[in-house]
């Protein structure tokens, strides 16, 4: 008889986790977000989901994070990041971690352990942490020893962390200015350590100058520059290149920032520094595969209907494209899209070759069946997709 009433509670559960998950995407009223849904928080929550990144894990795992923002997290005190793991190349996820003092973090693993490296909480200080067992429990960054690399006010995103010449290298934003206006307020520079180094001492990391915010760059059509990638250039050349903010039927370009070959010093020149880019007015990410022999990246491309718009607003399509020299993109393939820009966005991706394939991971704003996004911009989705044979776009 305990059986039995045993088996009718397990039912019981079993049917109303059926029935809440029908009622969120059932296709006959709702449709589902592209993708795989790593986690969803509905816009009632006054959360939402931001700064995608995902690794690929020594045991062939992938590990995901977002964290929280809007006017009922804990952004602006000590932010929250959620870790997931999926153990079948994407296809389900698991929460196994929260992580109270971080955002705006990249996941990264080296040397078989994973790292997370950002900020604790908007325009926060810059901290790193170590996870030992696979992303289940991690270190605390309260001192200069143990991962609190740079104290201040700092910006980033998820963007790459880059293994070059025995060095680690990152890319970030100096946020403390005499103006708390978003885009004046952020400076380009970059970190790097010795790859053998304990990467949670601060002594360990070196830093460049940082370069402020100038209004008579582009004519005075410049709003900011943020969420830089360090990108090593065809001959050699270290490059921090940052999503640059600009007006209304503005075209679209990136900011090539030159890092001197040890690291210590950034320049940039305002007649060369700019470079078209497709979708570089909102965060992208930018990677090299050595097979074929180019650049990389996913981006929110603004197609000519919206030329009039402010193209940092125009979030409803992610696609692939690439570039021999980071100066002449190709536009291979529209991955997802949506007609609506007010309410639906696909951005902030981070992704990663993974052999043949590429893995992507995004903030995803669309329907759900409690009145959707609260805009385009705060996503209510975590989404992973994955591209297959990502190369044979070059032969179309």
């Amino acid at each position: 008889m305990m059986k039995l009433r045993l088996l009718g509670q397990i039912a019981l559960a079993v049917g109303l986790i059926l029935h809440t998950h029908v009622q969120l995407f059932a296709q006959d009223t709702v449709p589902k977000p592209p993708g795989i849904v790593v986690n969803y928080i509905p816009q009632s929550t006054g959360k939402y989901i931001g700064s995608p990144s995902i690794c690929i894990l020594k045991d062939g795992s992938y590990l995901a994070s977002h964290d929280e923002f809007g006017p009922k997290s804990s952004e602006f005190r000590s932010a929250q990041t959620h870790i997931f793991k999926s153990s079948d190349q994407g296809n389900t996820w698991e929460e196994v971690a929260k992580i109270d003092g971080q955002f705006w973090s990249t996941l990264f693993e080296h040397k078989g352990d994973v790292y997370i490296i950002g900020t604790n909480k908007h325009h926060g200080n810059f901290v790193i942490r170590k996870s030992i067992d696979g992303g289940k429990t991690w270190t605390i960054p309260y001192s200069d020893k143990t991962g609190l690399l740079l104290p201040g006010e700092y910006h980033t995103a998820p963007v790459p962390v880059v293994f070059y010449k025995g060095r680690i290298w990152r890319a970030l934003e100096y946020a403390t200015a005499p103006t708390t206006s978003w885009g004046k307020r952020y400076s380009a520079m970059v970190i790097s350590a010795p790859e053998n180094a304990d990467l949670l001492d601060a002594s360990n990391w070196q830093k460049t100058n940082h370069l402020p915010y100038d209004s008579s760059y582009l004519d005075g059509k410049f709003n900011a520059w943020l969420e830089g990638n360090f990108v090593v250039g065809r001959k050699g050349e270290l490059l921090d290149i940052l999503r640059v903010d600009v007006p209304a039927g503005t075209k679209e370009q990136a900011a090539w920032v030159q890092i001197s070959p040890d690291g210590k010093r950034a320049s940039f020149d305002a007649q060369s520094g700019f470079v078209e880019m497709p979708g570089a007015s909102k965060k992208f990410t930018i990677r090299y595969d050595k097979k074929s022999k180019r650049y990389w990246s996913l981006v929110n491309l603004v197609e000519d209907k919206y030329t009039a718009s402010v193209p940092a607003r125009i979030r409803n399509q992610q696609a692939l494209v690439s570039s021999a020299d980071l100066k002449n993109w190709d536009i291979h393939e529209v991955l997802v899209s949506n007609p609506d820009t007010e309410k639906h966005g696909f951005q902030y991706v981070d992704w990663i070759f993974d052999g043949d394939h590429i893995l992507w991971l995004c903030r995803t704003a669309f329907d759900d069946s409690h009145g959707g996004a609260n805009n385009f911009h705060d996503a209510n989705f975590l989404t992973f997709h994955r591209i297959e044979d990502f190369r044979k776009y070059l032969k179309n």
